[in-house]
């Protein structure tokens, strides 16, 4: 009787096993079987909103779907990260994550009501990039050293603009201020666009613009740049050095933009998102398209992505702590 009991159990188990595994399998197979949203947590028209489009009409032709990109602006990314992380784990809904919402808001918002490692899995990396510190031309400083010895012998009384506090472009400021023992007023504008106008039209002397809006601008010598945010110097600006080589060794800051989605997506629907973003930064055409813009495109490994994340959250938690950053 026991031995009949025990067979008729074994038998309910792998049924059981097989259905669940079975059901996962067919998901895989079937997914994707409607259009994906690709949520933006920035407005249209800025570079988040670019590289979403860019990648989503790639994945979506791989896919033989269409990926719909959904911007959800609003609280230094905060909105969108949050619809996103409460969207329905089936692999319909993926997220943009990068520098700000992603990297430096876990340090800056005391109470953040997601977190970026738990409530996400991480697909792939999308692109990176530099950012070019330039100046407005009536701006003494032709070099860092120069800002740097500028900055020290007038501290509090040079200003310097950002897209906003919190922003990747402010705090790439406040650690070369950290790093060379300087103290500079910040000036944050409600987004990149006004900043630069306000940087072009000499109100404001000191930005970190991305590279794609700066190479015009510095060939038309509207601005003048004094370094590159990376490790290696940019093709466009061969004479233009890295921060580190002018005179801070060891800075180095990329904005940088992932594809995740919201956790516990079924394994093989997260898989099979994973293979064809990773084959969409692999593609030629797709090197050629970032090229223009000074990107480099990603394809990390999930693995690779998360560790990357988790480095970066670090990072920034110990700069704002040590610079005493407070939200506004």
């Amino acid at each position: 009787m026991r031995a009949r009991h025990f067979a008729q159990a074994l038998a309910l188990a792998a049924g059981l096993t097989c259905g669940v595994m079975c059901g996962l399998a067919g998901a895989a197979d079937t997914f994707p079987s409607h259009p994906i949203r690709f949520v933006v947590p920035a407005p249209a028209g800025g570079a988040p909103d670019e590289i979403a489009r860019i990648v989503g009409q790639r994945l979506g032709d791989r896919l033989k779907t269409q990926v719909v990109v959904d911007n959800r602006g609003g609280g230094n990314g905060v909105i969108g990260s949050e619809i996103a992380k409460n969207a329905p784990p089936d692999g319909y809904t993926i997220v943009l994550g990068y520098a700000g919402p992603f990297g430096i808001n876990p340090g800056y918002y005391p109470n953040l009501t997601y977190d970026p490692v738990k409530d996400f899995a991480p697909i792939t990396m999308l692109a990176t990039s530099q950012n070019i510190l330039v100046v407005h031309p009536s701006f003494p400083a032709r070099s860092v050293k120069e800002m740097i010895a500028m900055a020290k012998a007038k501290p509090g009384q040079i200003n310097y603009a950002s897209g906003g506090t919190g922003q990747s472009s402010h705090l790439s400021m406040e650690l070369l201020m950290h790093m060379a023992g300087i103290k500079m007023v910040h000036i944050p504008y409600k987004g990149a666009g006004p900043a630069l106008a306000d940087t072009l039209g000499g109100q404001v002397p000191l930005h970190f613009v991305a590279v794609a809006p700066a190479i015009p601008l510095i060939a038309a010598k509207r601005l003048i740049p004094l370094g590159v945010t990376g490790s290696k110097r940019i093709p466009t600006l061969p004479n233009v050095p890295t921060i580190a080589e002018a005179g801070l060794p060891g800075y180095e800051v990329l904005t940088w933009y992932a594809m995740f989605a919201p956790a516990g997506v079924p394994r093989p629907v997260l898989t099979r998102l994973q293979e064809e973003t990773i084959a969409v930064m692999k593609s030629p055409e797709l090197a050629n398209v970032y090229r223009e813009r000074g990107l480099e495109p990603g394809g990390e490994s999930p693995d690779e992505l998360e560790k990357y994340l988790q480095s970066e959250i670090t990072r920034w938690k110990a700069l704002i702590k040590a610079a005493n950053i407070k939200t506004e």
